[in-house]
């Protein structure tokens, strides 16, 4: 249930790729960031306020933290996105599935059994060979590497910090510290415009509503209990999602890069009987943490 909900996140992402190319061609980029993050703590405000004052000093400090990593990994990635094509920007931003495990190494010292890291690097063959669709600007691709290596950190700290916290009052502070430091740089560089046309505002409302609100409250409910390997492999799915609607958008993925998107599910299926036979020993003993939930050594 949880592995579907993740994945209904990353179709979800996958579309708005190619909404949010053509919204901010239109409307100024740091804007639009701060308006969708602005809508997304709107639609959980009257759910989530009530509801922070069970979030203890490690779940706020944690949402905090989170927060920041997603203000920056949305900033680098639509300014990247702006200057290259969609289905590239899908591929480049899914490389976070390979440094997910780095940097829960790294930082926590977490381990990943053998079958997670094989999936982790079939997967990473997949997004290799999506290389094939069009390319776009260095300047545009080194954005997208550093947007990957930031989601990838969100997705260890998710995990991190995600169990036991109110999955609401977590993401709410997540999305207003997005919110916060986003808006602070549009009003740095422009005046928030009022937004109009139909490009922008679909944009706004599915960004806004679906891939901000809804989507991190799934991933915060869904962390609770999911290791952040298991969690990368299903997004693993995102750029594949992305070249089906860049396709759409008139890219062009070619037979290299369908070859990518089969061989990312190859990856996933590999990998994910490890994460699940883990996920339930988990379960069995008791421990619930999202911490133990990591040590798949």
């Amino acid at each position: 249930m949880r592995a579907l909900a993740l994945l209904l996140v990353t179709a979800v992402w996958g579309l708005t790729f190619v909404q949010v190319k053509d919204a901010v061609e239109l409307y100024p980029l740091f804007a639009f960031l701060a308006v969708r993050f602005a809508i997304a703590c709107g639609v959980l405000a009257p759910f989530a306020l009530p509801r922070l004052r069970l979030l203890d000093r490690r779940g706020l400090l944690g949402g905090v933290a989170i927060g920041v990593f997603l203000a920056v990994g949305y900033a680098l990635q639509t300014v990247g996105l702006q200057r290259t094509t969609v289905s590239s920007a899908g591929f480049i931003t899914g490389l976070y599935v390979p440094l997910t495990p780095l940097c829960a190494l790294v930082f926590f010292g977490v381990r990943a059994r053998r079958a997670a890291w094989v999936g982790a690097f079939v997967a990473t063959i997949g997004l290799a060979l999506l290389s094939g669709v069009q390319v776009g600007s260095l300047s545009g691709d080194l954005l997208l590497v550093g947007c990957a290596a930031v989601f990838a950190l969100q997705i260890v700290f998710m995990e991190r910090f995600a169990a036991g916290a109110d999955a609401l009052a977590f993401t709410f502070v997540q999305m207003l510290v997005c919110l916060l430091g986003l808006g602070a740089v549009a009003l740095v560089r422009d005046p928030i415009p009022v937004p109009h046309g139909w490009t922008v505002w679909s944009a706004l409302v599915v960004t806004g509503v679906f891939a901000s609100a809804l989507a991190f409250l799934v991933q915060s409910w869904a962390q609770r209990t999911t290791s952040a390997m298991r969690t990368a492999l299903i997004f693993a799915l995102e750029p594949v999602f992305a070249g089906l609607f860049g396709f759409l958008h008139g890219d062009r993925l070619g037979w290299l890069g369908w070859s990518g998107c089969a061989v990312i599910m190859l990856g996933i299926a590999i990998s994910e009987p490890a994460a699940a036979a883990d996920l339930r020993a988990l379960v069995r003993s008791g421990r619930r943490t999202a911490p133990d939930a990591g040590r798949l050594g």
